[in-house]
């Protein structure tokens, strides 16, 4: 049975307006505070993007996910706007660990909007930022750009991934009995599981490292 080619092909018949718009959605939503832990964003475009079977398919998953990051992250922006300083002891970012939004604060300081571009590419912290991008007082006009142009490149590469993973998926499927399939498949999982965090903790010790001398000079 070709239990992937199947999985794919139903994938890919699926009403591409309403599977573009909820892969937007969950991309919306895990780029807004307090939602990163429990919208599977990335995933979720992974898995999208194994539809990106011709250059229109990919294009429009593309622009859509990019506005709808990039919203996300304007949200969060105006929120860490409204509340200031006061957002750092609510409940919330006790959630997400004071110790990650202090640093996430400490980079935003030092990079600016670069820190805000390149934390697009970190789990965890790319939640965080746009609020602390708003906190900080980083002019809306910097942090806009620089996020729309995080989420563009973050959405090229992520829906390039899936769309190549898919058709892999398919050839792979073809020289393998179901059995072997299923083998790899949980081979495949463990692999993803282990990527994942250790992107986490790759993304907790640079902005570690980032934090580090600022924290010294303020001894000093």
């Amino acid at each position: 049975m070709a239990l992937v080619t199947d999985l794919l092909n139903w994938l890919q018949g699926l009403p591409e307006p309403g599977l573009v718009a909820a892969t937007g959605g969950l991309v919306f939503a895990e780029c807004t505070i307090g939602l990163g832990f429990i919208a599977p964003g990335e995933s979720g475009l992974l898995i999208a993007a194994t539809t990106a079977t011709s250059v229109s398919r990919f294009l429009t998953l593309w622009a859509v996910v990019t506005v709808c990051a990039a919203l996300g992250d304007s949200l969060g922006y105006a929120i860490g706007k409204r509340f200031g300083p006061r957002l750092r002891e609510t409940k919330l970012i006790r959630k997400y660990g004071l110790d990650a939004w202090d640093k996430a604060t400490g980079v935003l300081e030092r990079r600016g909007a670069w820190a805000v571009f390149f934390a697009r590419f970190l789990p965890v912290i790319r939640t965080l930022t746009p609020a602390a991008s708003g906190t900080s007082g980083l002019p809306f006009r910097k942090f806009l750009p620089a996020a729309a142009a995080g989420a563009a490149c973050w959405s090229a590469i992520h829906i390039g991934i899936g769309a190549a993973l898919g058709e892999a998926a398919k050839k792979v499927e073809g020289v393998l009995n179901t059995g072997g399939l299923v083998i790899v498949g949980v081979l495949v999982g463990v692999a993803v599981f282990f990527l994942l965090r250790y992107k986490k903790k790759k993304a907790l010790a640079v902005t570690a490292e980032e934090a580090t001398p600022a924290k010294i000079g303020a001894d000093d």
